[in-house]
């Protein structure tokens, strides 16, 4: 029986929780598998052939829940990403208004000179909008909950702001509270039945506020889980020359058809697949294979969508468009690794399945209770307010956005974002550490490493006249022979007569002399020119060492060999160390070849090397690794690592690389030094061991008096005070994070200096 998959945009989850609740209802349905993600708030459904999706629809919408399908993509990437989020708009005016309402209730109820004859009546009129219209999110998300037999920690929060606000409505209309010049006074014990005379409304407005504020953060972040997809579509080209007829026509990508003949001039991306039909270049293709050096593409060869042109004028026939290109499936994979990633349920709302019921139930046996041994229903009623009232989260609710905002403010300024707390867990689980080489253990630019003159020429004329040479050129590495020419002579003299074969080499008149520089076997075919043992030798030892190398030759004769490469940055074999020092396993996974990364791999201190793989594949060795049960990191930086960091159960994306990388990451490093990754791993750990503390300490307080509140010695407003106690030692804890110490300080990163080259004769093999 045939089936199809949809993919489903789910409203209205608060937690984890809820995506368990709607994915479990789903996989009841006859033929139907099912994967709710709450981070991007899609369901991906396979429903049989006898199954439609408005059945699907109507399933998640009887739990509870909104679904529809996605509407097809805007092409105008521009105007979708400056459209504001209705429902973030709404929980920010909500989150505003509320604490714009909340704080004079708050300071009339502490401060008691400042309560003015019946102050209290006008703390009602602005809390009630808070305990209702402001905390609606946490009083819907519980009733959901409680239809389907669940509790959450949006139970317990609208439990207590209904019973403190409640009470206080009581004491106000039926007890001595609404009498005026009533005050607020404290007492840690309390007299049976004193609880009339008191009003609680601070706490129903705080607990709002300060909760509302986490959602809101949290939604924020999440609104982002789409970024990534929208940064891959924008590296495509906009428009496109057409030739028709002979003639250049500049069309939007979206009208090439397959078949179709355009032009890519020097520095243009490629607009999609195809098929070099004329002109020779280098493209630039290490945005989605990680290859450092551009591969060199002439008729008959293939070249791919959102590469770069940094050559010659090329033909292309388009091969594939749209959807087919390898651009809008690679878009695909990171979509559907995003989706298929566990997320980690909330610590809070997994400590609260168990504490919220319990915590009801004493309430309700409390109230029972002292009803049974003949206690006034007064003292029975404040009694079981009370035990609710000192078991409210105002310091659970605090507990993870706290110690994340601090953790997160320190790792900004060290140039470490963390983007929510569900990635903090990982951090403490990683076992493995795939690390990209291209842009994250290395530069990802070209530099001059090597300069090697023949006896009789000197390193300053070698370099002189081989910088002037390519001068002109726009092929990378001859860019990277100009700096370093440039950096160690100083200014090249002017070049006449320039040619170039793209490819291949250079040739140009500097000072009298024919200068050639390029491929040795281009000056032996083309110049019967070859290269003596001695240099042949020293260039074999240069390749096998992961280096390209060029020959340079005037007067008919080969006067040295230059070598460029990929440079490892200064810090990165002092990363992989301090990674084997954090318990973790360092793997290098790379596009390029296996000569080029055991060099690298070798020089930083990794001896497990994975080479020649494709974009694809890397996340098919991450999701490997995961089946062998490692909990895997992986560090990219390249348009190649998108999928690999989405599939990975952390991905730690270089803040130098592109946007794709950022996006699809869950810890972002803006410094380019890999030390700062296993800084980021330290920090994320160590803030995860206080939002732990933090969760530990917030029921401590509260439990510990939760006695005291059933045995009616405790008055809610001592619950109240104990509700704050535990607040500022959560905020005191997380504070704690500020003196957290980077292994290196940003000052000592890495900056771009100055090429260096090894100066050497050539000598004998």
């Amino acid at each position: 029986m045939s089936s199809q998959t949809v993919e489903l945009l789910v409203g209205g989850m608060t937690c984890s929780s809820c995506a368990a609740r709607i994915e479990k209802k789903l996989n009841r349905m006859p033929g139907v598998e099912a994967t709710v993600n709450y981070a991007t708030e899609k369901a991906t459904v396979s429903l049989p052939a006898d199954t439609t999706i408005e059945q699907a629809i109507a399933t998640i919408e009887n739990t509870g829940y909104t679904a529809t399908a996605p509407q097809p993509a805007a092409h105008d990437t521009d105007e979708q990403s400056g459209e504001q989020d209705p429902e973030l708009v709404t929980l920010r005016q909500r989150l505003l208004i509320s604490a714009a309402l909340a704080l004079p209730v708050m300071v009339l109820s502490m401060i008691p000179v400042l309560q003015f004859p019946n102050w209290q009546w006008l703390t009602l009129t602005l809390a009630a909008p808070v305990a209702t219209w402001g905390a609606w999110p946490f009083h819907r998300a519980a009733w959901i909950n409680a239809r389907h037999g669940a509790a959450t920690m949006d139970t317990l929060i609208s439990v207590g702001v209904l019973a403190a606000f409640s009470w206080s409505l009581y004491a106000l209309f039926f007890g001595m509270a609404g009498h005026t010049g009533m005050t607020m006074t404290f007492a840690f014990t309390a007299s049976p039945g004193s609880g009339a005379a008191e009003i609680y409304l601070e706490v129903a407005a705080a607990v709002t506020v300060f909760l509302l504020a986490g959602r809101y953060f949290e939604a924020r972040a999440k609104r982002r889980s789409g970024a990534a997809l929208r940064a891959l579509l924008e590296l495509g080209a906009r428009d496109v020359a057409v030739l028709v007829d002979g003639q250049e026509t500049r069309v939007p990508v979206s009208a090439l058809q397959v078949g179709d003949l355009f032009v890519v001039r020097p520095g243009e991306k490629v607009a999609s697949d195809g098929q070099v039909v004329d002109g020779n270049s280098a493209v630039d293709v290490s945005m989605l294979t990680g290859e450092s050096v551009p591969v060199e593409v002439g008729p008959g060869d293939t070249v791919v969508g959102a590469t770069l042109n940094s050559g010659g004028r090329l033909t292309v026939r388009a091969s594939r468009v749209g959807s087919d290109t390898e651009l809008a499936q690679m878009a695909r994979l990171v979509e559907q690794a995003q989706t298929g990633k566990a997320e980690i349920q909330r610590l809070a709302d997994r400590v609260s399945a168990v504490f919220v019921p319990v915590v009801i139930g004493i309430a309700v046996l409390t109230l029972t209770s002292w009803l049974l041994l003949g206690a006034s229903p007064e003292l029975a009623f404040s009694a079981a307010v009370a035990t609710l009232i000192i078991a409210c989260p105002c310091a659970l609710g605090l507990a993870t956005p706290t110690a994340l905002l601090v953790g997160s403010g320190r790792g900004s300024q060290l140039g470490i974002l963390i983007k929510g707390p569900q990635v903090l867990e990982s951090t403490r689980q990683v076992d493995t550490i795939v690390l990209d080489k291209t842009g994250t253990i290395t530069t990802g630019r070209m530099t001059l490493t090597d300069t090697i003159p023949v006896h009789g020429v000197t390193t300053t004329q070698l370099l002189r006249l081989a910088g002037s040479a390519e001068r002109n050129s726009e092929h990378p590495v001859a860019a990277a022979i100009v700096r370093g020419a440039a950096a160690q002579v100083g200014e090249l003299p002017a070049s006449e007569a320039f040619a170039s074969q793209q490819g291949l080499g250079v040739q140009a008149l500097v000072d009298g002399h024919l200068v050639l520089v390029g491929r040795p076997s281009w000056l032996t075919e083309q110049w019967q020119i070859r290269l003596p043992a001695d240099l042949e030798d020293t260039r074999r030892r240069l390749e096998a060492a992961g280096r390209t190398a060029v020959a340079v030759a005037w007067d008919g004769a080969v006067q040295g060999v230059l070598a460029v490469a990929d440079t490892v940055r200064p810090t990165s074999a002092a990363a992989v160390s301090a990674f084997k020092d954090l318990g973790l396993r360092p793997i290098l996974l790379t596009g390029d070849n296996h000569r080029v990364a055991d060099a690298i791999a070798a020089e930083v201190g990794i001896t497990e090397v994975i080479a020649d793989v494709l974009p694809a594949d890397k996340a098919d060795v991450v999701t490997r690794l995961r089946q062998q049960g490692r909990t895997v990191a992986m560090v990219g930086d390249g348009v190649n690592d998108a999928i690999a960091l989405a599939t990975a159960d952390l991905g730690i994306a270089m803040g130098s690389g592109s946007d794709v990388a950022i996006e699809a990451s869950d810890l972002t490093i803006i410094r380019t030094d890999l030390l700062a990754a296993a800084d980021a791993i330290r920090l994320s750990r160590r803030t995860l061991r206080t939002i732990k503390g933090n969760l530990f300490w917030a029921f401590a307080y509260n439990v510990a008096a939760l006695p005291l509140a059933a045995l009616g010695m405790l008055n809610p407003l001592v619950a109240g005070a104990a509700m704050a106690l535990s607040s500022v030692f959560v905020v005191s804890n997380s504070l704690r994070l500020r003196r957290f110490t980077a292994l290196v300080t940003p000052d000592t990163s890495e900056t771009v200096s100055a090429p260096q080259s090894r100066n050497t004769a050539a000598q004998p093999a």
